[in-house]
């Protein structure tokens, strides 16, 4: 089979009708031909992303759907692109940056993420209804969390965001966008050189070369506001088009309930023969998650189609992956998601859709599920 790259409009938050009831283990058809397997079960998808024997190096890993330039796949990933990479290179990233992603430190961060979702409310009320929700909060909230951690100016969001969408298009400039942000990083990191911060790039000058620091930077900076800004304006669709009040245990319910992403990411590649969920992968075969499918399985949860504030099992979700590069930002998404939700639905308690939800443009083409505008009203 190939995979559906589109879900249906008529029930955006529900994984493709077609992926649903299959085995934990399915054959897949990839976009460039290599015949290898679908995961679809939170057991089947655990045993893969948690077995060394599987490898996420890009140069081993076939694409389910052409979503990367010309020639990219089958090339090892650049200096910083940890993410491509397999222990003992991966670690060696991870360690460097583990520390300033902890718990303790990302909820040193919460006061500033209350001010900054505080200003952007005080803007929307000033503004007056209707707003379109995704420029007026859901985007500018983590973005500039995600520039003021990393020591990037907020002033040049407009840049980094245009490049950052064409990076999670289908049929984005990936060649041109990963070019415009290397240099624009580049030129920051020799500015932090003669006049250093308290940042985190700051923090890495000397642990990192210029070319490794560019790269870590522009997976920080690209995973650091897209998700986030999705997740913030899909959640609020779904807890209006629910007619569901915000709880804050929704938060993880909501990571299940949504998963936002799509095309079969992650993936992995099998170093030797491996044996999953009774078949059994040759080395050298590839096996994609569907993430939405997975946080779907009735298998790890109960009633898995309902939006259940008091799921107790929601934080069982594949939504950050699992293993050695389970998203090392999650923490840090947590409390923006928490603080974004509670401040908007406390500050307009009558928050509703301005168009019919039918008519909410929905971003079917990008790795990232979201929406493209979200006019909101209140009053």
């Amino acid at each position: 089979m190939r995979l559906p790259t589109t879900r249906d409009p008529r029930c955006p938050f529900d994984p493709p009708a077609e992926l649903r009831g299959l085995p934990a283990m399915s054959r897949l058809e990839f976009a460039d031909g290599h015949v290898g397997w679908l995961a679809t079960t939170a057991e089947a998808a655990r045993a893969v992303l948690g077995d060394p024997r599987f490898s996420a190096r890009r140069e081993l890993k076939h694409a389910a759907v052409r979503f990367t330039t010309p020639g990219e796949t089958g090339r090892p990933a650049p200096p910083g692109f940890f993410g491509a990479m397999d222990p003992p290179e991966h670690t060696r990233y991870r360690r460097l940056l583990t520390g300033q992603f902890t718990l303790r430190r990302m909820r040193l961060l919460e006061p500033r993420i209350e001010r900054i979702a505080a200003g952007h409310l005080d803007a929307m009320a000033a503004a007056g209804p209707p707003v379109d929700l995704v420029s007026a909060y859901a985007l500018p909230i983590p973005s500039m969390v995600i520039c003021e951690l990393l020591g990037v100016p907020y002033a040049d969001h407009e840049f980094f965001q245009s490049r950052s969408l064409q990076l999670v298009t289908a049929d984005g400039d990936v060649a041109g966008a990963s070019a415009d942000l290397a240099g624009y990083l580049g030129e920051l990191i020799r500015r932090k050189h003669a006049e250093p911060g308290d940042d985190l790039i700051s923090g890495l000058l000397g642990e990192l070369t210029d070319e490794e620091l560019i790269n870590v930077a522009m997976l920080l900076l690209v995973a650091g506001h897209e998700t986030t800004a999705n997740m913030l304006a899909l959640g609020v669709l779904a807890l209006l088009e629910q007619g569901l009040p915000y709880e804050e245990g929704l938060v993880e319910e909501l990571l299940r309930w949504l998963a936002i992403v799509q095309f079969g990411a992650p993936s992995r590649a099998a170093r030797e023969d491996v044996e999953v969920a009774g078949v059994l992968v040759r080395a050298g075969e590839t096996v994609a998650l569907s993430v939405p499918v997975i946080n779907r399985d009735p298998a790890a949860f109960a009633n898995p189609d309902a939006l259940d504030p008091g799921r107790e099992e929601a934080r069982r979700h594949l939504s950050f992956g699992h293993g050695v590069h389970q998203c090392l930002g999650q923490q840090l998404a947590r409390i923006e998601l928490r603080v974004g939700y509670g401040a908007l639905f406390e500050r307009f308690p009558g928050l509703r859709l301005a168009v019919p939800a039918a008519r909410v443009p929905l971003k079917q083409d990008a790795a990232v599920f979201g929406v493209t505008c979200l006019p909101v009203t209140w009053g």
